[in-house]
């Protein structure tokens, strides 16, 4: 995938793989990283209930619009929900339309 910037402009790849089912899978997060791990179908991401905005602004001034995913107590935010939007736009063309704005970019 392109890479995307974060907050301080370093730049990140993100990576799309199918790693087979999520049941075999040892996952081991590093705690002082990881609260949680859960898992969204696509299906999910897809409905329109569980996508939300969240508008930025300095001084009083819109800036910018950042996607955010809801799945109950959790919520996918920040450059995680970037790279999610962008993986949606990816795989499901048609379905899933950007909603997102960033001053001087079209």
């Amino acid at each position: 995938m392109r890479h995307v910037p974060d907050r301080t402009n370093m730049m990140v790849a993100p990576v799309l793989a199918n790693l087979g089912p999520l049941e075999d899978l040892a996952l081991k997060p590093n705690p002082q990283e990881v609260e949680a791990v859960f898992t969204l179908s696509l299906s999910h991401l897809l409905q329109e209930k569980n996508q939300g905005y969240t508008h930025y602004c300095r001084d009083g001034v819109y800036h910018y619009t950042m996607p955010v995913f809801l799945h109950g107590p959790h919520r996918v935010w920040g450059l995680t929900a970037i790279i999610t939007e962008l993986t949606l736009e990816m795989l499901a063309p048609g379905k899933y339309h950007r909603r997102t704005y960033v001053k001087g970019q079209h």
